[in-house]
């Protein structure tokens, strides 16, 4: 059985933000109509169980229940922005994932149909998609890996990404705003700790370059390779010796000391104590 996920790329690039449940459930919906041979469309439901789920991210039946639940709640308000071209023009389209969903209590199952918007996105790949195999993505525990994974595997045919400017990038990982707001907060809680997993659990050995302006990192670029021979439907690449996988201690308290001094900075110019400019969200 196949569990290779097929995304648009559209949809690879847009901003979310989404739990790690939930972008597991998303992932397996993809996978399961796949292999059943349904589909995807907008009238008719998929399945997820949560023996699927505890099977395929390693996760006792009983965490799964919960998991599948709590992904319930929260799955049909959540929402994403991508953009399109139409009629020669560029369109910024807000939609939500799923139009409807469901948990069957009885039988530990979640029903979801994706919306109107989603299923062009996953089902026509005639141009420009990603895809990669669900096990890749299994052993992820941060929902930033998953993303970051998938921007990355993206540019498989390259190995590198471009440079994403910092606030898209930020958009795209699904960092909040007001969320890791100083650099070192940002490259230990989110960078670091998605290149880690990466790095250990995936297909690939990633590293990053940060780009600057003047003494504030601006953006973020990528350079991957993967460890071995890959399935030959998703390309063949070289086995690869690791690459650095953190900045040196010396790097990171470097870039405190900027992050505290440019602050100290903003609020000498506005006026006001540090103390406020660490709260503004």
């Amino acid at each position: 059985m196949s569990n290779v996920v097929v995304k648009h790329n559209s949809l690879i690039n847009a901003s979310y933000a989404l739990s790690l449940v939930e972008q597991r459930l998303i992932l397996l919906a993809i996978v399961d109509a796949r292999n059943s041979g349904k589909g995807i469309s907008a009238d008719n439901p998929l399945t997820i169980t949560a023996k699927d789920y505890g099977s395929q991210f390693s996760v006792h039946r009983n965490t799964a229940y919960q998991a599948l639940k709590d992904a319930c709640n929260n799955l049909f308000a959540r929402q994403f922005t991508f953009s399109e071209i139409k009629e020669g023009k560029e369109r910024i389209v807000k939609s939500r994932w799923v139009s409807q969903i469901a948990y069957i209590d009885s039988v530990a199952t979640v029903d979801l149909i994706f919306s109107p918007a989603v299923v062009p996105l996953i089902t026509e790949l005639e141009r420009h998609f990603t895809q990669y195999e669900l096990e890749q993505v299994a052993g992820l525990s941060s929902a930033y890996a998953v993303r970051l994974y998938e921007l990355l595997i993206a540019w498989r045919s390259t190995g590198k990404t471009p440079i994403f400017e910092l606030e898209e990038f930020r958009n795209r990982l699904g960092v909040i705003d007001g969320e890791y707001k100083l650099m070192h907060q940002f490259k230990q809680r989110v960078l670091d700790l998605a290149i880690t997993q990466i790095n250990k659990h995936t297909d690939i050995m990633a590293n990053y370059e940060q780009h600057k302006q003047g003494r504030v990192i601006t953006g973020f670029s990528f350079s991957f390779k993967f460890k071995k021979a890959q399935n030959p439907k998703l390309g063949t690449h070289e086995t690869i010796h690791p690459l650095p996988l953190q900045p040196a201690k010396q790097q990171e308290e470097k870039e405190k000391a900027a992050d505290l001094a440019h602050l100290q900075k903003m609020a000498k110019l506005a006026g006001v104590p540090l103390e406020a400019i660490l709260k503004r969200p």
